[in-house]
């Protein structure tokens, strides 16, 4: 079976398209590649701006590693399996990217990540033997307890300030995670990543790397708790951040505007839609009429009705210009043709206590039948934005829960409104107690709209002795996947006609496991009987007692498609196989008959995929089925 894509390979393909003359046998010519460049283009000498630290090559071979790794169906774990649109994923978050990276690569719009801050207390994990393989890793940490539970004193690694590698360690995580992060998004896709002072700094010079200086988009301190809090010395820590980096097309949804903003639109014109005065005059420092003198120019009004006109006449008689506070010649917002053609739109008032008049325009609460939004602010408060708030939602539906830090729901709500439309996909790698996935189902009943969302979270171990442990809770996966479970039973609790249940509440759950498949292994084969007794053990692909059903979303995976892809089951002459896209692929993952073949080929599929064990080793089975699809022109794939 194929490995996960390797980020490497995928990048000198793209490299040796774009500049071929740079490649020679297959192999990277520098001294072609600079010419082909320019020499302008490339630093000279030894010395330049780079972020570096102690284990990065180290996190550039984690990265380029391929996983061996699948996901396997939960449906026990799911609600409504079949037809949902959600995905939660129990696994270490890097193999699950990996495992993701060719079905998803390019396809998602928002990235939203809460990672370890690295306070010195964290336990995250990193690798730190690089030779070693991923199963003899394993074993060596003894990772999982008899229950498969990641336990902290083998898998995880506590990062401690008196660490030499404190910042590295982080890094090292950090990097291989958010490259993959990137291949996901789409040419128009935003992440968002929170943290707070610990790495702040090494975060956004890392994610220049690996996004590019241009796509930062934004440093936002989000306040979550005014008083502040007693963790400094000197200053009371009130706000953690939000680094966003956005894709070159990517186009901010705005925010909703609050109850308030929505109050100040009191007026309403002869068709009864509501909108607000606001002044034409421009307010900044720059907007003079020495440095904008185009926008500075007079418009006329009637003193009676302060009706405006560009001309002066014995009915407009007042002329007005801009002018600002201090009385000095400003300029207008827009120019002389925009106002000429709004000129009938446009109201003039005297300043009250002055002899100055001003020019208002109108700004409507709808446009093309869509409320008005805001543009996000660089600092982002509220009481909704509070650490209090967001622990009180968790409560709200899982009372057990203490000494727990989630996100707060509306915060992560501004993000999605501000980034996803209809039909959108977002990732959360870092999930946690799964506040994304609440704050997502919340908004899509509230909005009428349709986004959907991955979450993935590591089986984290819970004290057994705390409260959530007494409760029955045994991971941190098991809190995030019961939370989703809760809200989607409030809401359906809750729906009515004003709040309908927007599409088909359920989520798909998944567990990172190994592969269904074989693996060839040449490195143990000395002898003739070695590799003999090799390929007698690969007769069949798949290994012994795998279900089919987790075949198949293995192979739904390895082939770029995606989890929620809706699999057809059809009965072919007595025997079973799997469609997907209205039949144009199919899965032949149950015993295979030669009836079978000619009602298959009918079906006039693009592509069909078996595995070698359906056939029962007859070979001229499965050679008849090869060339009855050559005939029809359909792709055959025999694993």
């Amino acid at each position: 079976m194929d490995q996960s894509p390797d980020p490497a390979a995928q990048r000198r393909a793209q490299l040796a398209a774009l500049i071929p003359e740079a490649f020679s046998e297959g192999q990277l010519d520098v001294s072609a590649l600079k010419r082909a460049l320019g020499g302008e283009a490339l630093i000279e000498g030894g010395e330049r701006y780079a972020l570096t630290w102690a284990g990065k090559a180290n996190a550039y071979k984690v990265l380029q590693t391929p996983s061996r790794a699948t996901l396997r169906p939960q449906r026990d774990l799911s609600v409504n399996f079949d037809e949902a649109q959600h995905v939660f994923i129990e696994g270490e978050n890097l193999e699950v990217l990996k495992v993701l990276q060719k079905a998803y690569f390019g396809k998602v719009k928002l990235i939203y990540i809460d990672p370890p801050y690295n306070t010195g207390s964290d336990s995250f994990i990193y690798p730190d033997r690089f030779q070693e393989s991923k199963e003899d890793y394993l074993r060596r940490i003894n990772d999982l307890s008899d229950d498969g539970i990641l336990m902290r004193e083998g898998f995880f690694r506590k990062n401690s300030k008196e660490s030499g590698h404190y910042h590295s360690n982080w890094l090292s995580m950090m990097l291989p995670r958010l490259y993959i992060a990137r291949n996901l998004l789409r040419d128009d896709g935003v992440i968002f990543v929170s943290c707070d002072d610990n790495e702040v700094h090494n975060l956004r010079c890392l994610m220049n790397e690996v996004f590019g200086e241009d796509c930062f988009a934004g440093q936002i301190p989000v306040v979550n708790n005014l008083k502040g809090r007693n963790d400094r010395k000197y200053i009371a820590t009130a706000h953690e951040y939000l680094l966003m980096y956005a894709k070159p097309d990517f186009e901010s949804l705005g925010l909703p505007l609050t109850s308030k903003q929505v109050g100040e639109y009191k007026q309403e014109d002869e068709a009864g839609l509501k909108f607000q005065w606001r002044d034409l005059r421009k307010r900044g420092g720059a907007d003079t009429k020495a440095l904008r003198p185009k926008l500075h120019f007079p418009v006329h009004v009637d003193p009676d009705t302060g009706d405006c006109a560009m001309d002066r006449s014995e009915k407009y008689s007042v002329e007005v210009r801009p002018t600002k506070g201090d009385d000095t010649d400003g300029c207008w917002r827009w120019g002389y043709s925009k106002v000429k053609q709004s000129v009938s739109a446009l109201r003039g008032a005297k300043v009250e206590g002055k002899e100055r008049w001003n020019i208002s325009y109108r700004v409507y609460l709808e446009a093309d039948g869509k409320m008005r939004v805001s543009k996000p602010k660089s600092v982002w408060f509220g009481p909704e934005l509070s650490t209090d708030a967001a622990t009180k939602a968790l409560k709200g539906l899982i009372p057990e829960v203490a000494d727990f830090t989630p996100k707060p729901v509306d915060l992560l709500k501004a993000i999605i409104h501000q980034s996803m439309e209809e039909d959108d996909l977002a990732i959360d790698f870092f999930s946690g107690s799964c506040t994304f996935a609440q704050a997502m189902l919340e908004l899509n009943q509230a909005e009428d709209v349709n986004r959907s969302f991955i979450c993935a979270q590591l089986p984290e171990s819970i004290d057994a002795q705390s409260a959530l442990g007494l409760a029955g809770f045994t991971s941190i996966a098991q809190l995030g996947r019961t939370r989703i479970v809760r809200v989607i039973e409030a809401m359906k609790g809750s729906a009515d006609l004003a709040t309908p249940a927007t599409g088909v509440q359920g989520f798909k759950s998944f567990l990172l496991s190994p592969s269904n498949f074989k693996q060839w292994r040449g490195d143990g084969i000395d002898t003739p009987e070695q590799l003999a007794e090799q390929m007698l053990m690969f007769a069949k692909s798949e290994k012994q007692g795998a279900a089919v059903e987790h075949m198949l979303y293995e192979l739904l995976l390895k082939f770029g498609q995606e989890l929620t892809t809706p699999v057809e089951p059809l009965d072919v002459a007595g025997g079973k196989v799997y469609a997907i896209h209205g039949r144009k692929m199919l899965f032949v993952l149950e015993a295979f008959t030669d009836a079978m073949i000619q009602p298959l080929v009918a079906l006039k599929p693009r592509e069909i995929i078996a595995i070698d064990g359906v056939f029962q080793d007859c070979d001229p089975l499965k050679t008849n089925l090869d060339l009855q699809c050559r005939d029809a022109g359909i792709k055959f794939t025999c694993l």
